[in-house]
């Protein structure tokens, strides 16, 4: 599972270090160029409505392996684009693959780990994811440097293939799915449980605020490197994003939090340190720039993987639809972050780096606001530990 969020996370982001480029390349805008970000992730939000359903009837390993595969594939199409409505087509099609994987991976974790260990097992899923990120930007970078942005994405589609085989071998068998045969009755039903618990729509919430706010800040960081005063090149500036071991770190720390004193206390605290993290970057000094970014990647996976963890516990508490529930999650995740991504290409236009700051830390308040609701909430009858809802 840590390798296969390896292969999705650094495939989803692999053309945000190379935005400038692509702008240069294509003739676009800066807002345009973000739309190889944000059409992926909204292409990866609507495949995970289509993906969780199957998985609770046919099972979760099947899909989570098509999606790698096919990811890889596409990755490597989208290197040889031929022109941008290509590339963008292309990239939407990367989302639909992408999806087999984020849709079912908690709902996996949730029936073949004990529940006892389920946080933990959650925040190093969530760290591979973390990682994946990080090294999909550097490798894109670093390639884009020396061969251009086309190298830069088909060298990740590489680090898919390679991350696929492993999953391919290595990936257990499920033990403990139980197939839910599909009925449009009983999705009907689950759809209204799960669209009306008032914990559920708020961690939605919160995933759609904190996304949209980390993406935002990583899509306009590139135009703010390459400019003044810093002029840093792609693979120069891609070094930023060695701040993502953080998130590693901090998701398996919020999760061994979260099974000792619970989810309420823990995202709250994360969503702050996110906000202090973006205040930073106003500063100009690239060493403070970097630290802010530090700061944010911190508290965005501490808040992030208690919070996708929280989810599935709650369904499964609730009476089940952990893999629905976990897409709807991911759903508002990665729908804020297509939205608000692409918003802040037209915010870094109009004022610079003070308006994305400003559109980010309006979002982390959202997000704080919704967390501290939730510290009112009383976990659902029978939830004997402290991470099952």
């Amino acid at each position: 599972m840590f390798a296969a969020g390896v292969a999705t996370f650094s495939s989803l982001y692999c053309t945000q270090p190379v935005l400038p480029l692509l702008m240069h390349g294509f003739g676009v805008t800066p807002a345009q160029s973000a739309l190889t970000v944000s059409l992926t992730t909204f292409a990866l939000a609507i495949g995970m409505l289509l993906v969780s359903p199957l998985s609770d009837a046919y099972g979760r390993v099947r899909f989570m392996r098509l999606s790698l595969a096919a990811t890889a594939i596409v990755g490597l199409a989208c290197a040889v684009a031929p022109t941008w409505s290509v590339l963008l087509g292309l990239r939407t099609l990367h989302g639909l693959a992408l999806a087999g994987l984020p849709a079912v991976a908690m709902a996996y974790l949730r029936e073949e780990v004990h529940r006892e260990a389920h946080a933990r097992a959650a925040g190093l899923y969530i760290s591979g994811t973390a990682l994946g990120g990080m090294l999909g930007r550097l490798v894109a970078g670093g390639l884009a440097d020396l061969l251009g942005w086309r190298a830069a994405v088909g060298g990740v589609a590489v680090l898919a293939v390679v991350c696929a085989i492993a999953v391919f071998a290595l990936l257990p068998a499920s033990r403990g799915f139980v197939a839910a045969p599909p009925s449009p009755a009983r999705l009907a039903k689950l759809s209204a449980r799960l669209l009306t618990d008032p914990v559920l729509l708020a961690l939605y919430g919160i995933a759609a605020a904190l996304m949209g706010a980390f993406v935002a800040v990583f899509n306009a960081l590139g135009f703010r490197l390459a400019g003044a005063p810093y002029h840093l090149s792609a693979g120069v500036a891609g070094l930023v994003f060695l701040v993502y071991p953080l998130g590693s770190v901090a998701s398996a720390l919020s999760g061994r939090l979260a099974g000792r004193f619970g989810q309420r206390p823990v995202v709250p605290v994360g969503i702050l340190v996110m906000a202090v993290g973006i205040l930073l970057t106003l500063a100009s000094p690239l060493p403070l720039v970097v630290l802010g970014l530090a700061v944010l990647t911190f508290g965005f996976f501490a808040a992030h993987g208690v919070a996708s963890g929280w989810v599935a516990a709650r369904a499964q508490v609730g009476g089940g639809g952990t893999g629905q529930a976990s897409a709807l999650y991911l759903l508002a995740y990665y729908v804020g972050g297509s939205v608000f991504g692409a918003m802040a290409g037209g915010a870094w236009t109009s004022g610079g780096w003070p308006h994305v700051v400003v559109m980010t830390v309006v979002l982390a308040v959202v997000g704080g606001v919704l967390a501290l609701a939730l510290t009112r909430t009383r976990p659902l009858p029978g939830a004997s530990i402290p991470t099952a809802g």
